[in-house]
């Protein structure tokens, strides 16, 4: 998808994107970087939010695909999609923070959307968000995900999903009906 009047262009995500994406999503969640926009993690995790090798295996997975938005040359967004039967998986979505708030990531989460319905026939989207973050929460509520209650454990101890700075972190799946 190219769209002239943003000046952003969507395609998916190639190996040679990997490096670039990694430095992306890390400065949307992690680090001071993080903390100009509003997605930021790092009162609550610190470390690494993902690695080359993570970003990679979402690339090459035949059942999943990363989605990436482009302004000049740069990434300024990307997103996960991954199709699971009858609902698809939107996960690993980044806004570089000086692009935070406005608008692009509604722009993106509605692309991801079209996008699995017309590729896979999805019904519906799924995604999880950590339960303590209510304000993430509340901006996908207003797109029409609802909170379900299914909760699911942090995975204390394993550094690849951050070394957490409280011990209440899970993970509540949201879902939306996709019409």
């Amino acid at each position: 998808m190219d769209t002239a009047a943003t000046g952003l262009t969507f395609r998916d995500a190639t190996d040679a994107d990997v490096d670039v994406l990694v430095a992306l999503i890390e400065s949307a969640y992690r680090g001071e970087a993080s903390r100009a926009g509003w997605t930021t993690e790092a009162d609550i995790l610190e470390g690494r939010r993902t690695d080359p090798e993570g970003v990679l295996d979402v690339i090459k997975s035949p059942d999943s695909r990363l989605l990436t938005v482009w302004r000049e040359g740069r990434p300024v967004a990307c997103c996960q999609l991954e199709h699971r039967g009858d609902h698809a998986y939107f996960g690993m979505f980044a806004v570089s923070p000086s692009r935070q708030g406005t608008g692009l990531g509604k722009l993106v989460l509605a692309e991801a959307e079209r996008q699995a319905r017309e590729t896979w026939a999805v019904t519906e989207m799924h995604m999880t968000v950590i339960s303590v973050r209510e304000d993430l929460i509340a901006w996908y509520e207003r797109r029409g995900y609802r909170r379900t209650g299914r909760m699911t454990p942090f995975p204390y101890g394993d550094e690849r999903f951050g070394i957490p700075r409280r011990d209440d972190l899970r993970f509540e799946l949201l879902v939306k009906e996709l019409d």
